[in-house]
């Protein structure tokens, strides 16, 4: 049964129910609460990098629930239909400061204050994980601060004990909302969440306009910074069979509208490449709502996915009207920003063969350590007698490459074709490359590749 259309929507904010009617689909969740006094949350960057706008989500994780902090000028409004979400204007409870903000304010942890409530929201979940561990200083790297106060800060988050007995801290006994199926209609378009796979491709099927969108992170960018509209945005959120995670023993198979960090929750026994990886792809702001599947279909020749996926021999499982189909990841970019995605099709899936590897790198040259758009990636893996490797940053859409490990450096060589731009020329992107296969080929102790 389709779900029906409806002009207004609701939603919990800061514990009270709100109302939304008439407003565009890709008004921001930042711009809304702005919008009602909620000014605590700041505009900086637009794009999700300095996490001056975070904005906690109460989710259901497999520790139970938890808080979760997002970019909100990445979140289309509609997409909090039935979700609740805290500002940091809720944290305070009868006028009396959280422990966070007290930490914050006792050691200095604000100078201009534009990036405080970001860095006491992105703490504030840290502070209220439900796993038992020391707070993770790496829980706040999608916090710019301007002033660069982070010594304070980060030392505030440290100081923090077992969170007390407050109202927030009981929230987290009770399960966070499911994504329920919502079709919002406003006169400057529609925002549809369909609850299933065959409600998601009837409706993409039904309007030629119609674009899939799941985390926003890349298409929120188009909508904030080059004013891009999209008349009908499909959420895949909340399409059950987009969100499965198995573990076989013949493959690895993860559903394409996993967010990173569910995926991290959900593979607890993933190798340690995976782990690092996903520390160097984003920040936990970004990670809590991109979608490995968002990274893969967006096509991005510096995608931070593509290259391990390459090395660890990934497919990718399509779906469509008429049923599955699967293809080597090898075979999935076409060209710059193009798939063998057709119309109607959704990625589903990807799946990584067993065994893994055992030997396997991903390596990210950038600008910064973390938090950063990469001008060169590769994953790298020993397969047999054979080295598989997968490069971003070298091209107009990631490339892969097997070969004896003697013949590897010449194959970069004729194979490789990067471009010149801002972050890197042409040469030094080659000779980048062919570094991190020396650097790999010096960590996996065999001195007699050349």
């Amino acid at each position: 049964m389709a779900t029906p259309v409806c002009r207004e929507f609701q939603f919990t904010l800061n514990g009270l129910p709100v109302k939304v009617s008439g407003v565009a689909p890709q008004i921001t969740l930042l711009d809304f609460v702005r919008s009602r006094g909620l000014t605590g949350a700041k505009e900086g960057c637009a794009e999700g990098e300095c996490g001056a706008c975070a904005v906690l989500f109460i989710r259901n994780s497999v520790n139970g629930t938890c808080y979760q902090p997002v970019n909100s000028c990445l979140v289309p409004l509609p997409a909090v239909a039935g979700q609740e979400v805290l500002t940091v204007e809720a944290l305070a409870e009868s006028g009396e400061l959280c422990e966070v903000q007290q930490a914050m304010a006792a050691g200095g942890g604000s100078q201009c204050g534009y990036c405080t409530p970001g860095f006491v929201v992105s703490m504030f979940a840290e502070h209220h994980r439900r796993e038992n561990r020391p707070a993770d200083v790496h829980a706040l790297s999608g916090n710019l601060c301007r002033c660069t106060g982070y010594r304070p800060i980060q030392d505030a988050l440290k100081s923090l004990g077992t969170p007390g007995g407050s109202a927030l801290k009981r929230r987290l006994g009770k399960p966070a909302p499911r994504f329920a199926p919502v079709r919002y209609e406003s006169t400057e378009g529609r925002f549809s969440r369909p609850g299933n796979l065959a409600e998601s491709l009837d409706l993409m099927a039904a309007d030629d306009a119609a674009q899939f969108v799941a985390g926003n992170t890349d298409l929120g960018v188009l909508t904030n910074l080059r004013g891009q509209r999209f008349p009908h945005l499909i959420s895949l959120e909340g399409v059950a069979e987009l969100r499965t995670f198995h573990a076989g023993s013949d493959y690895v198979e993860i559903g394409a509208a996993l967010t990173l960090s569910e995926i991290s929750e959900r593979w607890s026994d993933a190798p340690d490449v995976f782990r690092e990886w996903l520390r160097l792809f984003a920040s936990p702001l970004i990670r809590n709502r991109a979608t490995l599947g968002g990274n893969l279909a967006t096509a991005s020749p510096i995608g931070d996915s593509a290259p391990l996926l390459l090395a660890l021999g990934a497919e990718v499982v399509i779906a469509n009207l008429t049923g599955n189909r699967t293809a080597p990841l090898s075979q999935f970019f076409l060209g710059y920003r193009k798939t063998l995605l057709k119309p109607g099709d959704i990625l589903r899936a990807v799946r990584l063969p067993k065994p893994l590897p055992d030997v396997v790198r991903f390596y990210k040259a950038a600008k910064r350590s973390t938090d950063d758009i990469s001008t060169v990636a590769i994953g790298i893996a020993v397969v047999g007698d054979n080295l598989r490797a997968g490069f971003g940053g070298v091209g107009p859409v990631p490339v892969g490459l097997t070969a004896h490990p003697d013949a590897l450096p010449e194959l970069i060589r004729t194979t490789l074709k990067p471009i010149s731009d801002h972050r890197g020329s042409a040469e030094y992107r080659l000779a980048v490359a062919q570094s991190l296969v020396a650097k790999f080929r010096h960590e996996a102790g065999v001195s007699t590749w050349v």
